[in-house]
């Protein structure tokens, strides 16, 4: 049955070989602009539930998927991300909550308005509320507006609208 995001959510319990699962079915097709050179890949507790935060709140649509697999390709414009219901198949230690401790992902948008309504919509809490941020970069500044979310495991998201660029205040 087809959730919200327009995906079906899996009844039967994942595909454990880790080849069958790289070669099951699935819909979709290849990202528009083509696979980016680095892609990560989130090991997520409920794909299903994963799915309707990344997509309903965040704006990402899946590109392609294999439902048996638990996995799912998403796209939003130029960024892309897997995510994949845990399995074991990556684990070199315990995982445990929040997911993703040390890392946060940057990821830049055109826009933060439409996220940031989706996400008051939800309730959905801010880790870190709307803030102006400027990186020196060589001999130049470059600002932006950034806010950062956790996502149903806890992994920690900092989306980010460019500002400009100065010189070193």
């Amino acid at each position: 049955m087809p959730n919200s995001s327009g995906v079906s959510e899996p009844q039967e319990l994942p595909i454990a070989d880790p080849v069958l699962r790289a070669t099951s079915h699935g819909r979709g097709a290849v990202p528009e602009s083509g696979f980016n050179a680095l892609v990560p890949e989130l090991d997520v507790s409920d794909l299903a539930v994963s799915l309707r935060f990344w997509c309903d709140q965040l704006g990402f649509e899946v590109a392609y998927d294999r439902p048996a697999a638990r996995f799912s390709y998403l796209v939003r414009g130029p960024i892309q991300v897997m995510l994949c219901e845990r399995n074991s198949n990556w684990d070199v230690g315990e995982l445990s909550r929040p997911f993703g401790r040390g890392v946060n992902f940057q990821m830049m948008v055109d826009a933060l308005a439409p996220i940031l309504k989706a996400l008051e919509a939800a309730n959905w809490p801010l880790f870190r509320p709307p803030n102006e941020a400027w990186y020196r970069t060589g001999d130049r500044e470059g600002g932006q507006r950034e806010f950062l979310v956790q996502d149903p495991d806890g992994y920690l998201l900092r989306f980010a609208q460019g500002i400009g660029a100065r010189s070193p205040t």
